[in-house]
């Protein structure tokens, strides 16, 4: 039986809570509402999930050191109930929260802040969860329409290339060669790129490279290849071309 995700789980919830009045033991609109008064003084989200809700349904895994996802974190509550349940029992659970609204860092991530470093009510000081995160924004899309995105700088889709060919994360190689990514299970990339023109793998590029960038094996990204492919195979070369429309250089 396959785990269901959080948001079926709360629709299940709501289609229970008008029959069965033993959910409103695991919170109510209203009480999500107060949780976030609480927080920031003023209503500052108009339908934040019930805290305990949350809760009750990560305990409902026997995973303690697991990653809870939320993919529409609203206020923030998931991650709320994840550092309170990791207080609880003394357990290492992660959250990813993912927020598209442009509420996503003024309350989402404000409220996580709060809830680690702790924050004062009304009436009293609430300790903080301890725990910590990471904010992160997307920055502009790699690719639109297939092509690269102008916008995007070079060093991102570096370390883009490097991520998708090895799995591992990009750090600048020496200089012996200004297309030379790094080496990677005795196999050198390259990625042949200029913005304003296009790139072409021949002989010429190969006599380039220098002996500091041999290896038993080549990755090299190029807008077109002149080589034939009876060359590529004798000299172990995987040709990749670069996503781009060549027609608008």
């Amino acid at each position: 039986c396959p785990w269901p995700t959080l948001t079926g789980l709360i629709s299940i919830y709501k289609q229970c809570s008008h029959t069965n009045n033993l959910t409103h033991s695991y919170g109510t609109n209203a009480d999500a509402t107060a949780v976030i008064k609480a927080i920031f003084g003023n209503k500052k989200f108009d339908t934040p999930k019930p805290l305990s809700l949350i809760e009750w349904i990560i305990a409902l895994h026997g995973n303690t050191d697991g990653i809870v996802l939320d993919s529409f974190a609203g206020s923030g509550t998931t991650a709320h109930a994840v550092l309170n349940s990791n207080m609880y029992d003394d357990a290492d659970r992660k959250f990813i929260l993912v927020e598209l609204s442009d509420y996503a860092e003024s309350i989402t991530a404000e409220r996580v802040k709060r809830v680690i470093d702790g924050y004062r009510t009304d009436k009293d000081e609430v300790p903080g969860t301890g725990g910590s995160f990471s904010f992160y924004e997307l920055g502009a899309p790699l690719l639109l329409a297939g092509d690269l995105n102008p916008e995007v700088p070079l060093e991102r889709v570096r370390e883009y290339v490097w991520f998708t060919e090895t799995g591992q994360p990009f750090s600048n190689p020496p200089s012996a060669h200004p297309y030379f990514l790094g080496r990677h299970e005795d196999a050198s990339l390259f990625f042949v790129y200029e913005p304003d023109r296009a790139t072409v793998l021949d002989r010429d590029y190969l006599a380039s490279i220098p002996p500091e960038c041999a290896a038993s094996s080549y990755v090299i990204y190029a807008d077109t290849c002149l080589l034939s492919d009876e060359e590529l195979r004798s000299l172990n070369i995987t040709f990749k071309k670069i996503p781009r429309d060549i027609t608008r250089l």
